[in-house]
């Protein structure tokens, strides 16, 4: 229950703001706007950028890259054609793969300390 002060003391606050002038629906646009702009900043934005560099790697991938594809399989790189590359997964086995299929590439040296140890 709220006490007869504090209540007057609401009533004197929303009468010396304007009478509920420009209240919650009057700054409905500016919220949906704002919210708007949170979410593309958050969840767009970020995603179009992670887009991009995937794109610029799979544009630089060479022969002799060490790859990882996207179900986990990694493999060095035998050759390069416009869509496709195609991917030493063991000796003797060349398996081809869509570019678009590349989930990273790795350094050489990290794959010959793998074998090494």
């Amino acid at each position: 229950m709220i006490s007869p002060f504090l209540d007057n003391t609401l009533l004197l606050a929303q009468a010396a703001s304007g009478g509920g002038q420009g209240g919650f629906f009057g700054n409905m646009p500016v919220m949906m706007l704002l919210m708007m702009v949170v979410m593309y900043m958050l969840m767009i934005r970020p995603q179009q950028l992670k887009m991009k560099e995937h794109q610029k790697l799979i544009a630089s991938v060479t022969v002799s890259d060490h790859v990882i594809m996207e179900s986990g399989v990694h493999g060095i790189i035998t050759s390069v054609k416009d869509r496709t590359v195609m991917v030493k997964i063991a000796d003797n086995v060349k398996v081809e793969y869509e570019r678009s299929k590349i989930a990273a590439v790795t350094k050489k040296s990290d794959v010959v300390d793998a074998t090494e140890a």
